[in-house]
């Protein structure tokens, strides 16, 4: 275990950004299998609605670096 301050504030960091981005991924897959969902079902006012959202999702992700930016243009 580390023993300067600055290490052991950086760990307890990396453990509120670990289950933060853990949050953000959990969220972005749910929107991602509600948009397979809306597109399945054929509709079409609902998909385009769904996809604004989908795309603003991962759009902040890619930007805080969560998801690669490769990944996000996928």
């Amino acid at each position: 275990m580390a023993t300067h301050a600055s290490a052991l504030k950086a760990h307890r960091q990396s453990l509120v950004h670990r289950e933060r981005n853990r949050r953000y991924r959990s969220q972005l897959r749910s929107t991602l299998k509600e948009i397979r969902t809306v597109i399945q079902s054929k509709d079409k006012a609902a998909a385009k609605k769904q996809l604004s959202q989908a795309i603003s999702l991962i759009d902040r992700m890619a930007g805080k670096g969560i998801i690669h930016r490769n990944t996000a243009s996928r």
